[in-house]
């Protein structure tokens, strides 16, 4: 396809739409940051490259730790640096 055959209104409009549905998810993650860890998965595994005080390993090589803790905590200040 060339540009000249690219229906540019309809590109805009997809583009717009795309941009509206990506401001719908930032705004959502935003607020959700706000009282649980960034780092936690949907299974409750910490993907963190980091320590965390929050993080149980268990005794299998490879697997995620489990984050231990409480979705009503502030979590930034389990971080170690």
């Amino acid at each position: 396809m060339t540009n000249s055959n690219v229906d540019k209104e309809r590109l805009q409009a997809s583009m717009a739409r795309l941009f509206d549905i990506y401001k719908e998810i930032a705004v959502v993650a935003d607020q959700v940051s706000t009282w649980r860890c960034l780092y936690k998965d949907q299974h409750d595994r910490c993907t963190a490259k980091f320590g965390c005080r929050n993080q149980l390993h268990s005794r299998v090589p490879g697997e995620l730790p489990v984050c231990t803790g409480d979705d009503r905590l502030d979590y930034r200040s389990a971080w170690e640096i």
